[in-house]
C-alpha cells in the first residue's frame, strides 16, 4: 500500500497531520462503501435513504478529495489514483446536485462540471497514451485499460453535462438516471480501490478465491437493474398518460 512519505526529521505535527490524512482517507472510504451498499437496500425516497445518501456523499467527497490531493506527493506519484480521486469527487458531487437543484437552475456551476468532465476525459486519454508507450502497457504500475475506463466514464459524463446545459436541466427519469449512474459508478471505483487495489489487506485465501471481484460485479448488476427499473417505470407512466388522453 502506497503511503505519503514523511521525513523522519519532520516535526511531530507534520507526522500527526500525515497520519490524520491517512486515517481520514481510510475511514471515509470504508464509510462510503458501507453507506453506498446500504443505500441500495433501503427504500428509495424514504427519510432513512436520504440520510444514508448524505453520509455517502460526505464520506466519498472526503475520501476522494484526500486521495486526489495526496496522490501526486507519494514516493512514486500515482496518476491513476489522482484521476480516480478527481473523477469520484466529480461523480458524487454532480450526482448529488442532480436531485438537489431545480431543473431550471443551470448556470456557471454546471458549466464548471462540463469542463471538469472534459478535463477528466482528456487526461485519461493522455495517460492511456503514455501507458501504451511502455513495453508493458502500464503507467505507474497500472494497466492502460484503467485509464481507458476513466476516459470512457468521463466521456459519458461530459455528454450528460452538455445535454443538461443545452436542455436547461433534466427532469423525470432522465434526472433520476443521472443521479443513479453517477453515484453507483463512484461506489464502483471506491470498491475496486479497496478490493482490487489493496488485495494485501485481505487473507491469502480470500485473495486466491476470486471473491475480491464479487463486489464490483454486484455493483454493476445493481446499476443495470435500477437503470432498467427506472426506464421501465418511465415507460409505464408515459403509456398510462397516453391511455388517459386517448
Amino acid at each position: 500500500m502506497a503511503t505519503l512519505y514523511i521525513s523522519p526529521e519532520s516535526s511531530p505535527l507534520v507526522h500527526a497531520a500525515a497520519a490524520a490524512l491517512l486515517y481520514a482517507h481510510i475511514g471515509a472510504g470504508s464509510l462510503g462503501i458501507a453507506s453506498g451498499a446500504a443505500a441500495f437496500v433501503f427504500r428509495k425516497g424514504t427519510a432513512l435513504h436520504r440520510l444514508i445518501g448524505k453520509v455517502f456523499v460526505a464520506s466519498m467527497l472526503i475520501m476522494s478529495g484526500i486521495g486526489a490531493c495526496v496522490a501526486p506527493f507519494l514516493p512514486t506519484p500515482e496518476r491513476a489514483s489522482l484521476i480516480a480521486g478527481v473523477l469520484t469527487f466529480y461523480l458524487v458531487l454532480s450526482s448529488w446536485l442532480a436531485v438537489k437543484r431545480k431543473p431550471d437552475e443551470v448556470g456557471s456551476f454546471e458549466h464548471g462540471l462540463l469542463l471538469t468532465s472534459l478535463g477528466i476525459t482528456g487526461t485519461g486519454a493522455y495517460f492511456f497514451w503514455l501507458a501504451m508507450q511502455s513495453p508493458r502497457g502500464m503507467l505507474d504500475g497500472q494497466p492502460g485499460a484503467a485509464f481507458a475506463l476513466f476516459t470512457i466514464i468521463g466521456s459519458l459524463a461530459a455528454v450528460g453535462d452538455l445535454r443538461l446545459i443545452i436542455q436547461r436541466g433534466v427532469t423525470g427519469a432522465t434526472r433520476l438516471a443521472r443521479h443513479l449512474w453517477r453515484m453507483t459508478i463512484a461506489l464502483f471505483i471506491a470498491a475496486n480501490s479497496l478490493f482490487l487495489g489493496q488485495p494485501q489487506v485481505f487473507p491469502k485465501a480470500v485473495q486466491k478465491s476470486g471473491l475480491l471481484f464479487v463486489p464490483a460485479l454486484v455493483i454493476l448488476a445493481l446499476l443495470l437493474f435500477w437503470l432498467g427499473h427506472t426506464a421501465w417505470g418511465a415507460h409505464r407512466r408515459q403509456r398510462a398518460r397516453r391511455m388517459q388522453t386517448a
